[in-house]
């Protein structure tokens, strides 16, 4: 999904200049990951908190609960923020809490490494490209960039969030044992 939000040209206004609106198929991703995958986390974390869940060992992990608690309230915030009105001071408070919440899960997953016995694994070049992004998204906004600011933050909504979100519901991974078991 990051490669659509790199490929698609952002539409142009009168002026044939670039447009700070996303395209319709960015609108559409960022939709379906805010609200699908909202839904699906939110539906797994209630199933455990009700205790309809078998015993997990991740489950008694601070980092994976940290990681958790920071990286869910990112997918409906994000979509938000790359939805609604841009420029408010509503929408700059929110843009930090949420690439503060990004960089938490980011080093939180630093600390999760019971899939890879004890090392690290290939899921965890996430966290320097989230560190990263987030760092060249507040420089972009801060020179003016405002079209690097969008592209850069779409993409990392998109690959941060997705790719690691999908794999965290695959068999044997805690999400997966809430979700599934």
């Amino acid at each position: 999904m990051a490669s659509v939000a790199h490929q698609i040209p952002a539409p142009s206004n009168s002026n044939g200049r670039a447009s700070l609106e996303l395209h319709p198929l960015q609108r559409r991703a960022i939709a379906l990951v805010g609200i699908g995958f909202t839904s699906v986390c939110l539906w797994t974390v209630a199933r455990a908190a009700a205790g309809l869940v078998p015993a997990h060992d991740s489950a008694r992990s601070a980092a994976v609960m940290l990681h958790l608690a920071t990286v869910i309230p990112c997918l409906p915030l994000g979509a938000w923020l790359l939805l609604a009105r841009k420029g408010t001071r509503q929408h700059k408070a929110l843009g930090k809490v949420w690439l503060a919440l990004m960089v938490l899960t980011a080093l939180s997953a630093v600390f999760i490494r019971e899939v890879n016995h004890g090392s690290f694994s290939p899921i965890h070049l996430f966290v320097p490209l989230t560190i990263w992004s987030a760092w060249r998204a507040i420089a972009d906004a801060r020179a003016g960039n405002l079209a690097r600011h969008r592209q850069g933050l779409i993409r990392l909504y998109l690959a941060a969030l997705t790719i690691p979100g999908v794999l965290a519901f695959t068999p044997g991974r805690l999400m997966w044992a809430w979700l599934a078991g």
